[in-house]
Parts: structure tokens; C-alpha cells; sequence
């Protein structure tokens, strides 16, 4: 098997493990947020600042979530075109 097929393969196995990876991530993450959102509308306790602020948290989560992502994928492509030119 010549060295740029064998790059190949190992790529599009890494990307697809990758992918599963973080898509479990996601959704462990998108649960512990419905869980915490169950949480806070059944506890008087919590102030509507204290929403607000765990929300901006999740945002600002969500936001580098989504930026990781696609920084990975991005060197995936790049990744990727530098092998189909072998």
C-alpha cells in the first residue's frame, strides 16, 4: 500500500472518530444544560440574574464549542488537500 493511500485511510478514520467524539460531547452537554435549566426553574431560590448569568455561560460554551469544531475541520480540509496533490 503506498504511503499517501495508507495518510489517506488514517485520516478518514480519525475525522470519523473524531466526529463521533464530539457529537457524544455534544450531546452530554446539550443534556447537563436541560438538566440545569429543570433545576433552576424549580428552585425559588434562583434569581433571574443567576439565570441569566449561567446562560450567558452556556452561550460562551456553545460559542467556543462551535469554534473548536471548526478549526478542526478546517484542518481536516487542509489535511486533506494536501494529500489529494500526492
Amino acid at each position: 500500500m503506498e504511503t499517501a493511500q495508507f495518510a489517506r485511510q488514517t485520516l478518514v478514520v480519525q475525522r470519523t472518530m473524531f466526529d463521533s467524539s464530539f457529537n457524544a460531547m455534544v450531546m452530554a452537554q446539550e443534556q447537563t444544560e436541560k438538566m440545569l435549566h429543570s433545576f433552576m426553574e424549580k428552585s425559588p431560590w434562583v434569581t433571574a440574574d443567576g439565570k441569566e448569568s449561567l446562560q450567558k455561560s452556556i452561550d460562551v460554551a456553545k460559542k467556543a464549542r462551535n469554534e473548536f469544531k471548526k478549526a478542526i475541520d478546517d484542518g481536516f480540509v487542509k489535511f486533506e488537500g494536501i494529500l489529494a496533490e500526492q
